[in-house]
């Protein structure tokens, strides 16, 4: 039988792995660099675009949990990662440049894997199984197609990049290096008093902004809100957000605000403004965040954007395998399907994967246990419900009553227990 996915970001990539170690060949189409996205600038696989932070390690926290599942499946993505991680306190962030291109050179020399580097405007039918991997970009042509075999509309919410600094143009007399709540110096937290926080904060609001297109319609996701639209709820509302101070202390002292910058490449030559995804425009992001004092003279890297995202309603379309109701030989994976984020993405797409080989070994289908944080988020995204939000991991997908510790712990021990007793390792 012959398969295709389409589409070589991180579920693609994961997809297509898994059915290729599991000794199956499949063809991956991937568009870039013959035809760019409004936010790639490269053709490797698995670019990231909006944050080089996978989120945090510990499976006390609901992304921690995921990735050491995600390992405990044979993740290609947590491989890479491992190997192109940068110092960022308990959360687990990477080199993008050598992590995509670690994920391209496995890719692109598993034999059992073919890169087909063209854009896939319809779904090819010359494949017995199709994944659709296309992601939150998916080109307007494909997503046509998809409307056409899905028979409803997809819906938008808006994605926003943080911009990028060079460390050589940051002021560092401004601030300190400090982790929060724990040691280690990962973070440089740029120093605002009272003053500077409201002359920062009244720039913000007032500043321009990218105008939206007309097809366009503002339905922001919580989770990538713009820095502009979180301070116009009200003046404190940074302080208690991107800006917060709590945790961190400069001389048993407590700062009114802080920016925290975070390394974006292995040798810190590159910083990234921590929950700073904006909208503005380039001339109005270059103004306001020199307002920072530590930011004064920055030059800067990479200016922040926003682009449009593209998701199913799952719920109506889906089932639990990720597979259309009405056309189960087409998989759906990665944001495209509700889920929200990098490894969200990239473990789902590990998901089909598995079920994907499943099928063409003739076997049953698996449903992951749903006290399993990835079993928990298929779950969300494919029970009925009127109205899908994107949606991350979080220990409210695991319905049960216990503390978030002991849900990690039985989560693990479940999925151990599951993927022993249907031989995935």
């Amino acid at each position: 039988m012959r398969v295709c996915v389409i589409g070589g970001g991180l579920a693609g990539c994961e997809a297509a792995y898994k059915i290729a170690q599991n000794g199956f060949r499949v063809d991956l189409y991937e568009m870039r660099p013959l035809k760019q996205t409004p936010a790639h600038t490269t053709g490797n696989l698995c670019e990231l675009v909006c944050s080089n932070s996978l989120g945090s390690k510990s499976i006390k926290t609901a992304a921690g949990l995921l990735k050491k599942e995600m390992s405990l499946l044979g993740s290609l993505t947590m491989s890479a990662a491992r190997f192109s991680k940068v110092p960022a306190g308990r959360a687990l962030a990477v080199d993008r440049n050598i992590f995509s291109k670690t994920i391209t050179q496995i890719i692109e020399t598993h034999p059992n894997i073919t890169i087909v580097r063209q854009e896939v405007k319809k779904i090819p039918i010359e494949y017995d199984i199709v994944i659709i991997a296309s992601g939150p970009l998916t080109s307007a042509d494909l997503e046509n197609e998809i409307i056409k075999i899905t028979g409803r509309k997809n819906l938008y919410f808006y994605d926003a990049i943080a911009p990028h600094v060079l460390a050589s143009s940051v002021d560092f007399s401004k601030g300190f290096w400090a982790n929060r709540y724990e040691s280690g110096k990962d973070y440089f937290n740029c120093v605002l008093s009272k003053d500077e926080y409201k002359e920062f904060y009244n720039a913000l609001v007032n500043a321009e902004c990218v105008e939206y297109k007309d097809f366009e319609k503002p339905h922001f996701f919580e989770g990538c809100m713009p820095v502009e639209e979180l301070a116009k709820r009200g003046f404190e509302t940074l302080r208690f957000g991107a800006m917060k101070p709590v945790g961190l202390l400069k001389d048993n002292k407590r700062p009114y605000a802080v920016v925290q910058l975070r390394k974006e490449n292995q040798s810190g030559t590159i910083l990234s403004l921590v929950g700073f995804q904006t909208k503005l425009t380039y001339k109005e992001q270059l103004r306001v965040f020199r307002l920072i004092p530590a930011l004064k003279n920055a030059e800067f890297a990479k200016l922040g954007s926003m682009h449009k995202n593209t998701y199913l309603q799952s719920q109506h379309l889906l089932t639990k395998y990720l597979n259309l109701k009405d056309m189960p030989d087409i998989f759906f994976a990665g944001q495209i399907t509700g889920v929200e984020g990098y490894i969200a993405s990239a473990a789902s797409g590990m998901f089909v994967g598995i079920n994907v080989s499943r099928l063409l070994e003739k076997k049953d289908l698996l449903e992951l246990p749903k006290d399993t944080m990835l079993g928990g988020l298929i779950n969300y995204i494919t029970q009925p419900k009127d109205y899908l939000q994107p949606m991350g991991p979080n220990f409210g997908l695991i319905e049960n009553s216990k503390p978030k510790l002991d849900k990690a712990k039985q989560a693990l021990k479940s999925l151990f227990d599951f993927c022993k007793n249907n031989g995935l390792f």
